[in-house]
């Protein structure tokens, strides 16, 4: 289990750049080391764990088996950055707090039927490895609890209670598109083009879904413009659903722009409110509210730069 999969972030990007901007690729056999960085080993044996963690259906290419490799030494690469930074600004978590989170898991184990051991197995990470993440996952929320005090925490919640009540809304759209180097000629057509449409669906001379099949530059279109169900936050992009969530079912917006183009959207439903209780989820709004500030990759993009990192592995 690497610091990723604990602090819930997926697999890295795969172009990584050392202190001075480059990176250099050479053969490191297996039992060797694929990378080092700031000193410290990545072994190949790790790499190759990774990837038995995800095995394909179909065989792979050797173009490809070689971008699942690269891939998963970003991770790892990601992981030991985060790892050492931690190490820097948070002190070490004290014996008491490493026992309360293994007595944490090994309870979350016996509701599952299974032991410690079968953990550490599947997992494929000895018990030493395993301390080594919780020691980081404490660390790291040790670094949000400083940087995200309750009292932001809670502002935070007050302000999206929406998405912690888990209302879902279902809406279609009518998609124009407007590249990001467009014209404002060729802006001011797009924005002409999609009023002209929501025109004629105001007058009623047009239904919104056969608009949408006929006119929407979105995938959606041959459903409709249905893009099913989605949350507050996380699923569509921030203009879009804060305006799907202002309205009611049955409305049809005014033009919203995003970084995709121009839409005209039509709330379908919306689900009720499950009301959540702030002091029951706190340390999972903090959780949200750093992934909304996308604090993990900031702090990895600012380590990247002053790190170096040495790659053995093609």
């Amino acid at each position: 289990m690497s610091v990723a999969k604990i602090m819930g972030r997926g697999m890295a990007a795969a172009l990584l750049v050392t202190a001075a901007g480059t990176t250099l690729w050479a053969q490191a056999p297996a039992g060797k080391s694929a990378a080092v960085v700031n000193g410290e080993a990545i072994p190949m044996a790790e790499v190759e764990a990774i990837l038995s963690e995800r095995p394909t259906v179909v065989p792979l290419t050797a173009d490809q088996q070689r971008e699942m490799r690269k891939a998963a030494l970003n991770m790892l690469i990601d992981d030991a950055l985060m790892r050492q930074y931690l190490r820097k600004v948070m002190p070490a978590p004290t014996q008491a707090e490493i026992n309360q989170e293994m007595s944490e898991l090994i309870d979350v184990l016996k509701k599952q039927n299974k032991t410690l051991q079968q953990f550490l197995v599947e997992g494929k990470q000895t018990q030493e490895q395993l301390r080594a993440d919780m020691i980081s996952k404490l660390q790291w929320k040790a670094y949000l609890h400083k940087r995200l005090p309750d009292a932001t925490v809670k502002a935070y919640f007050e302000q999206n209670r929406i998405f912690f009540d888990k209302v879902m809304v279902r809406a279609s759209h009518i998609l124009v598109k407007v590249p990001a180097n467009a014209t404002p000629q060729a802006k001011q057509a797009a924005m002409n083009r999609i009023q002209a449409i929501r025109q004629e669906i105001m007058a009623g001379k047009v239904d919104f879904a056969e608009a949408a099949k006929k006119y929407s530059d979105c995938p959606s279109k041959t459903k409709g413009g249905d893009i099913g169900l989605f949350p507050y936050k996380f699923a569509v992009v921030e203009p879009f659903a804060r305006v799907a969530f202002s309205n009611k079912v049955g409305d049809v917006t005014d033009v919203v722009s995003t970084d995709f183009g121009l839409h005209i959207i039509k709330v379908t439903d919306r689900t009720r409110p499950e009301p959540a209780n702030f002091e029951t989820i706190k340390e999972g709004v903090r959780d949200v509210y750093a992934q909304d500030l996308d604090i993990y990759q900031q702090i990895l993009a600012q380590q990247r730069k002053t790190s170096t990192v040495e790659i053995m592995m093609k």
